[in-house]
């Protein structure tokens, strides 16, 4: 069985409150992909990444992981193959220390303790934050949390990585600490945000929503560059690739 795909088939999925926020969305992404998925505010961005790891499950349409089918079933599972980092880093880190909070994936999935100590080395070390193992979460900074919850997904070694704003609320120095360590990262990933100078860096396919549909599909640069496009959806090019505002010259990709 391949878990390096990932597919979603026609999902709906409204809210108690009667609002439609996923309407018949279907993409695939597979291996090695690197996807941005991009939207104003009430897209429907958050929605879809809940569903797409079982967070939520759809009214209509399915998930697919491999072969697999995404159920209340087949969810232990999957998501050992699907690394989730959320938005606010403070609904993932919980224990007393980032070490407890790395560990906390492998030990669930039964781990012995040598192999646990191994997996969190590793993932703290990728993350470049191997000092701060004995550190209270509480106590650490926004970039530190940040990184100490994609830490916590790493140590699961997951072959996806799906993530929800990675770089929101970051000072500068955290941001490119982010970026860079996306870039570095081979696996298959996610990325919803509405940084697009980080979409730009990171990610070769971009998705767009709008109202809960997928208004655009295709490569970054092509769409990223599309200022139709961008603003018929609520959002503006890159800042990276926006004329200077004392010149007026336009500027490019490369």
């Amino acid at each position: 069985m391949s878990h390096h795909k990932l597919e979603a088939r026609n999902l709906y999925f409204s809210y108690p409150d009667g609002r439609e926020a996923v309407k018949g969305v279907s993409f695939t992404v597979y291996h090695g992909e690197s996807v941005g998925l991009i939207g104003a505010n009430g897209a429907g961005k958050s929605t879809l990444l809940m569903l797409l790891v079982g967070l939520l499950f759809p009214e209509q349409g399915e998930v697919l992981v491999g072969d697999v089918r995404l159920t209340k079933k087949t969810l232990p599972a999957i998501r050992q193959r699907l690394g989730f980092v959320f938005q606010n880093p403070d609904d993932q880190l919980f224990m007393p220390t980032v070490y407890d909070d790395v560990a906390f994936g492998p030990r669930n999935f039964g781990l012995d303790e040598d192999e646990v100590k191994l997996r969190v080395q590793r993932a703290l070390e990728m993350v470049g934050i191997p000092h701060l193992h004995d550190r209270a979460p509480f106590r650490l900074s926004g970039g530190e949390k940040r990184v100490a919850a994609i830490a916590s997904v790493l140590s699961m070694q997951p072959d996806m990585l799906i993530m929800d704003e990675p770089t929101s609320a970051l000072d500068p120095r955290s941001r490119r600490r982010v970026i860079s360590l996306l870039k570095s990262f081979d696996h298959t990933k996610i990325i919803a945000t509405h940084d697009l100078d980080m979409v730009l860096e990171t990610c070769r396919r971009v998705i767009v929503l709008n109202e809960g549909q997928i208004a655009a599909d295709g490569m970054a640069e092509e769409i990223l560059t599309d200022k139709g496009l961008l603003e018929s959806c609520g959002l503006e090019m890159p800042l990276s690739l926006q004329n200077c505002p004392v010149c007026g010259a336009s500027k490019g990709i490369f």
